[in-house]
């Protein structure tokens, strides 16, 4: 079957990797997420009550961000990240869609007045996202997989956009690794991703996983 994107382009609809279907590896995958997450937030807890406290002390708000997301099966879920943003970050960002970089439902921007002294080093380095290493435990996320989406995001999907929710997202993604601030049409984004969810395997999730690693090293965020 056949689908059309929002810039009037046409798909076929998303073919599954086999390996989905495979017990034996969604278990194995399940096992590194829990093993994965469960010992890096032993090893890192030292540094995250650090960003816990840098956030804290350089700007009034909560320390963590809760945002609302959807997952898997278009299920929404509530995920955290360390606040890299002014409180009021959310009310403001109507003024600013204007200047959106991103084509499509999600928003982008690159220097965002929003983002705190503290926010913009830690994005650098992809700091802010480590709470989420908690979603990946808890199972609602993947240590790799589709990010997920805001609801107010995904409410703007069309059928074709919606594909990218037939697996459980992850903390990072082919997108991530591939110049994700190069890219600005939402719909080569999710074209990153069903390529993943089509070709995906173990060895797909260990290459992506090392690359970010270096990505984050390079400090190539923001």
């Amino acid at each position: 079957m056949v689908l059309s994107a929002a810039n009037g382009q046409s798909y076929e609809r998303l073919v599954l990797s086999p390996q989905w279907s495979n017990p034996f590896n969604l278990a194995l995958k399940r096992i590194v997420d829990v093993v994965g997450s469960a010992a890096l937030m032993v090893l890192l807890t030292p540094m995250l009550i650090v960003l816990g406290i840098a956030v804290y002390v350089s700007s009034a708000g909560p320390v963590f961000y809760r945002w609302t997301v959807v997952g898997k099966g278009e299920r929404p879920f509530v995920g955290y990240k360390f606040r890299s943003m002014v409180a009021n970050a959310d009310e403001l960002k109507d003024a600013l869609k204007k200047r959106n970089e991103m084509t499509g439902p999600v928003f982008k921007l690159t220097r965002d007045p929003r983002i705190t002294g503290v926010g913009a080093w830690m994005r650098r380095y992809s700091l802010d996202e480590l709470p989420q290493l908690y979603s990946v435990l808890k199972g609602d996320m993947s240590l790799v997989g589709p990010r997920p989406p805001l609801v107010s995001e995904f409410e703007q999907f069309n059928e074709y956009q919606r594909q990218k929710l037939a697996v459980k997202p992850g903390m990072t993604c082919v997108w991530q690794v591939s110049g994700r601030n190069e890219v600005k049409d939402f719909d080569e984004w999710v074209r990153l991703d069903l390529e993943y969810i089509e070709h995906w395997s173990l060895w797909l999730d260990m290459s992506i996983l090392v690359r970010t690693v270096r990505a984050v090293f390079s400090g190539s965020g923001k």
